[in-house]
């Protein structure tokens, strides 16, 4: 079986499951035949999600911020679902308050989730997508830490760390582990409770970010995609060889068919 059927075979985990994006993905994942593990801190609300297609999507109630808690319940998906072979670090808060009236340890609260939350459970995840060397490590991302705007500095500074941690986490296995695709995707403004009124449907967004899950192509380690194209600056580093041993430029690359 190559890497890519392995992919395509399944176990995906999601963080942050429960509604908005997390749950859109999920949904479209299973629809293409995937068991999915559903992660987030409410059962009710990954009980909504999963009753969609309950042979399919399974709830795990788990706080992303207990690296303990964690680490725990992604062993008891590796038992029970097996591998897994998709990881989407979705879950995060965004607290819309102005840094004078934030609470004393507030801003350390969203950083533990936010980027603890994406470091714990990549950490979890890494040890069964290493027995084989296979995986799909997709860290959902924002442009927020370029242009923060009013109101969103923990959101901004914990998502920017984010997206330094994607770029470390390349560094260190990389080069072992070629066939753990890792990068980063920018699904664009959301009409979620963390987006905005008018903004895109989460349906359609997800659509886009599921069929980058499952493209299993070791070149796109170290790209960014924002929606459905990949941001030239964030080639991976294979396409950079690529293209300096043949003077080229590299092409963006465009999902062309959403699932």
């Amino acid at each position: 079986m190559t890497p890519s059927d392995m992919i395509r075979k399944g176990p995906a985990i999601i963080t942050g499951a429960g509604s908005g994006l997390g749950r859109a993905l999920a949904h479209k994942l299973a629809g293409q035949g995937l068991n999915v593990a559903l992660i987030g801190r409410q059962e009710n609300t990954l009980r909504e999600t999963a009753s969609a297609q309950p042979d399919r999507l399974f709830p795990f109630v788990c706080d992303v911020a207990d690296a303990r808690g964690v680490q725990s319940t992604f062993d008891t998906i590796a038992e029970t679902h097996g591998t897994p072979r998709i990881l989407i670090n979705n879950a995060a808060i965004y607290p819309r308050r102005d840094i004078l009236d934030m609470p004393q340890g507030a801003f350390m609260n969203t950083m533990t989730v936010n980027l603890g939350g994406t470091v714990n459970a990549t950490q979890a995840v890494l040890p069964h997508m290493i027995k084989d060397g296979v995986g799909r490590i997709l860290n959902v991302a924002t442009f927020a830490d370029m242009s923060p705007l009013p109101m969103s500095a923990e959101y901004s500074t914990s998502k920017g760390a984010a997206r330094i941690f994607t770029r470390a986490l390349i560094a260190d296995i990389g080069d072992r582990f070629p066939d753990i695709v890792v990068g980063d995707w920018m699904p664009g403004m959301l009409a979620t409770q963390m987006g905005i009124a008018d903004g895109l449907p989460p349906e359609t967004a997800a659509g886009w970010g599921a069929a980058l899950a499952i493209m299993h192509d070791p070149a796109f380690t170290g790209t960014t995609f924002e929606m459905d194209r990949e941001i030239l600056s964030g080639s991976g580093l294979k396409r950079k060889l690529k293209a300096v041993l043949t003077l080229s430029r590299p092409q963006k690359a465009r999902l062309i068919t959403p699932i």
